[in-house]
């Protein structure tokens, strides 16, 4: 596996990551709105932190795509 392919793998793996942070995102705000589960101000709160996490996450993994796709002597 070259350092490209590497990379690549590993933005993949990043983007699950930030899928799942997604979920718990929704599912903070579903606690908040549907659920009555917990205080509906902490709830939201959490879930914005989780979709903060969540886009900082993507932004790296399109970091690391954009290195993946340069030639390797750049």
């Amino acid at each position: 596996m070259t350092g490209s392919e590497g990379l690549a793998e590993l933005a993949e793996r990043i983007r699950s990551l930030a899928a799942e942070l997604a979920d718990l995102a929704l599912d903070r705000l579903l606690d908040a709105t549907e659920r009555g589960r917990g205080d509906p101000a902490e709830k939201v709160a959490e879930e914005r932190r989780l979709t903060r996490a969540s886009r900082a996450l993507e932004k790296a993994a399109a970091e690391l795509e954009g290195v993946a796709g340069q030639p390797e002597d750049a």
